[in-house]
């Protein structure tokens, strides 16, 4: 108990230092490094060598390890990824990658508006939405991150859009016999791809707006860093009140839907792209090996 009280100390002496440097109105700019992990193992690529995998990681790494930009303000936020210039040889993947990519995110904490300018397969989509409220559990335990006092929040969420997870199948070790294919099979594939997402995050009351990379926000401090699933988002440079502010503009190019049915749309997409996966590479398309 006492430990507690003086965690909650530490926590309203930060945050009310915090708040002295944002009387008035600002802007400050999070620079963040993605990082997602992948185990090849879970695609088909158990019979692999190790020097193959390690070629693939190469090749997959501009998909796995990304930089962010959160421009933000006390009520609104935009959030993109930056622009790289694609090594050698690394080419004609663009188009896939992008579309396990999101686009430029606006969220707007007062008005709880979503935006998303998203392109998918060569087609591009506006996706618009309520920002969905986070059920934080706020933790007692803290950690620095650069000059900032950490604190750590955690949240069970529920998985949207699609990732790498999207393209598992049966193939390979775990690809069932034609006979012993069905429904077993189907819900083998689903218990794979779990629904909800375990969430650890850290937050600074020292920036005290509720801000946060992609989709995570609602905290009492700037989230600096994210643990969700494979994926760690963490923050490596933040400038606030710069000289040049930017403008926080909503996206609005593309066929506007919601959510719910931009994940329909990505969801039978990959369906359609797993049985042609399986097809080609599994017993089930009729093709054999040369």
């Amino acid at each position: 108990m006492k430990k507690l009280s003086l965690k909650i100390a530490l926590l309203l002496t930060v945050f009310f230092a915090g708040s002295s440097l944002f009387a008035q109105d600002f802007q400050g700019k999070a620079y963040y490094m993605s990082k997602t992990t992948m185990d090849l193992d879970q695609f088909g690529g158990q019979d692999m060598s190790a020097e193959r995998k390690k070629q693939i990681m190469e090749r997959m790494k501009s998909f796995l390890e990304k930089e962010y930009t959160l421009t933000f303000n006390k009520s609104e936020s935009i959030y993109k990824e930056e622009e790289k210039l694609e090594a050698p040889g690394s080419g004609g993947r663009r188009g896939f990658g992008s579309s396990l990519t999101g686009g430029p995110k606006y969220k707007n904490v007062q008005t709880k508006e979503m935006i998303q300018d998203q392109e998918f397969f060569g087609k591009q989509f506006l996706v618009k939405d309520e920002l969905k409220n986070i059920e934080w559990k706020m933790g007692t335990e803290t950690k620095k991150i650069g000059q900032y006092t950490c604190f750590q929040a955690t949240a069970t969420i529920e998985r949207t859009g699609i990732d790498f997870q999207s393209f598992r199948g049966p193939r390979g070790r775990d690809q069932k016999k034609e006979g012993e294919k069905g429904k077993d099979s189907t819900n083998s594939n689903e218990s794979k791809a779990p629904k909800t997402i375990d969430v650890v995050a850290w937050y600074t009351p020292q920036i005290p707006v509720n801000q946060g990379p992609d989709n995570y926000w609602g905290l009492p401090g700037l989230i600096l860093e994210v643990n969700a699933d494979r994926t760690t988002i963490l923050c490596t440079k933040i400038v606030l009140n710069p000289t040049e502010k930017e403008s926080i503009d909503k996206p609005k190019k593309g066929e506007e839907v919601t959510q719910a049915e931009y994940t329909e749309i990505t969801t039978k997409k990959m369906e359609e792209m797993r049985e042609m996966y399986g097809g080609r590479n599994g017993r089930g398309g009729g093709r054999g090996r040369n």
